[in-house]
């Protein structure tokens, strides 16, 4: 099959343009997030990480591990702006890209002539020339393989995967690796001793789609070498939403507050980076218990300013009574409409 699809993954990107910007910290542990001890890790370098220190991780919990780390509080709109560097470099290769996040996405290479390797050098060579940062990428004929390989050899890396090398390279992998697979679907994996890609191949469609429902035809797909989903570069989106789920549990609602804050930026970000606004805000938490509650408001007027979705997200937390510990928060936007119809309705 042709390798056409590359998919891009920026290195520990807001930690990398802190570098960068500053380059007396270059070298040093950098923890990119709040600096509050109720404040959490939004990235971590890879001299952080060498320290057990990863996202989501709170600022207490890592300042223990990495006393002498240098902590950089976010600066979002920076990060956007070299955002919109990366991107517009990689447009200068092709339009056919499907942004994932402020610094990941597909790219569809099916209409270049050039072969992928070179390709995939030129765009590092580009993007280092002209932003500083290292990017990891990975190539394969469909996009579940390219993902997999961009995380390989990280940082700075390339890896391709070709159809003669599955199912053997996967074997190893943790089923965790799969996309589709999540941190519950994995647990219920591993409570039947299902732990890795081989013994996920062990099961039959008709398992996976008992255990899974439709995902599970999806998963028995994937890990086959099989997925047929597009990069798509006009997709219309029903919702948009930020979330995470925690390494370790907490009912600290000063702890929950901040990740709210920081996915309302990031929420606000990506609305207006699509040039779209939503009416309904909705809270999602999963605690320890994998009990799942959500509350939802859905507003007169179209929003996608930080203020004004940070302050609904308070409003549905404290509507929520929380028993246990916490496991999982995010928030969405839905009811989404573009920029443009919203400028005609006002007029109307």
């Amino acid at each position: 099959m042709e390798l056409n699809i590359i998919h891009v993954d920026m290195d520990a990107f807001y930690a990398s343009v802190e570098e960068q910007d500053n380059p007396k910290i270059k070298g040093l542990p950098v923890i990119v997030g709040g600096l509050s001890n109720h404040g959490i890790v939004t990235t971590a370098n890879y001299e952080a990480r060498k320290y057990g220190i990863h996202s989501a991780m709170p600022i207490f919990m890592a300042k223990k591990k990495c006393p002498k780390g240098c902590y950089v509080f976010p600066r979002m709109k920076r990060y956007q702006e070299v955002s919109k560097e990366v991107f517009s470099i990689l447009y200068e290769f092709t339009d056919l890209i499907e942004q994932v996040s402020i610094d990941e996405a597909y790219l569809d290479i099916s209409n270049i002539s050039m072969e992928p390797l070179e390709l995939v050098m030129k765009i590092k060579e580009k993007v280092m020339i002209d932003t500083g940062l290292t990017m990891s990428v990975g190539v394969s004929y469909n996009k579940f393989l390219a993902k997999l390989a961009s995380d390989w050899n990280k940082p700075d890396g390339i890896k391709v995967i070709t159809e003669d090398m599955v199912p053997n390279i996967l074997l190893p992998l943790p089923v965790r690796k799969v996309h589709g697979i999540g941190p519950k679907s994995a647990k219920k994996l591993n409570g039947i001793g299902v732990y890795t890609i081989e013994d996920l191949l062990g099961l039959s469609e008709y398992f996976l789609i008992e255990l899974f429902g439709k995902a599970g035809m999806e998963i028995y797909s994937r890990i086959r070498g099989i997925d047929y989903r597009k990069v798509n570069t006009t997709r219309e989106r029903k919702s948009l939403g930020v979330e995470r789920t925690f390494e370790e549990a907490t009912s600290d609602k000063k702890v929950l507050m901040k990740y709210l804050e920081r996915f309302s930026e990031e929420l606000s970000y990506d609305l207006k980076n699509r040039g779209i606004h939503g009416r309904t805000i909705t809270l999602k938490i999963k605690d320890e218990n994998f009990a799942v509650q959500t509350r939802s408001k859905t507003l007169n007027e179209y929003i996608n300013d930080l203020p004004q979705i940070f302050d609904i997200s308070l409003e549905l937390l404290e509507e929520i009574e929380i028993h246990n510990k916490i496991r999982l928060i995010g928030i969405t936007a839905s009811n989404l409409m573009t920029s443009e119809l919203e400028q005609l309705s006002l007029f109307d």
